[in-house]
């Protein structure tokens, strides 16, 4: 099993989780993040004055999948969030031991 984490722009995520049911993959958890890469925040003007943002909000998704399914996940994600601009994300995969649902209190293997 593998942790698919995507972090993508909060404009992009209805698209990404819309993609996502489509293709069958339902169970996600989000959460919101700030963060930069190498654009370094943006300047915005406010009422004449300029200024940094150097963290910028974005979406994290986090899926925990069988290994065979990773490759169609990840083009999922890339095709619902690029915009081709830089700050459209990063995708990190982590291997997962194991999963434990605590409804069932038993392992479970049962993923997308």
């Amino acid at each position: 099993m593998k942790k698919i984490v995507a972090i993508v722009r909060p404009n992009k995520f209805d698209a990404v989780k819309k993609a996502l049911i489509e293709a069958g993959y339902s169970g996600m958890t989000i959460k919101g993040v700030k963060g930069h890469g190498r654009q370094m925040g943006i300047t915005e003007r406010y009422r004449g004055t300029e200024y940094l943002v150097s963290l910028l909000p974005k979406i994290e998704i986090n899926i925990v999948v069988k290994e065979e399914s990773i490759d169609n996940i990840i083009q999922t994600i890339i095709s619902a969030a690029r915009t081709g601009a830089i700050g459209d994300g990063k995708i990190f995969v982590f291997p997962v031991e194991g999963v434990i649902s605590k409804f069932s209190s038993s392992p479970s293997l049962l993923l997308n």
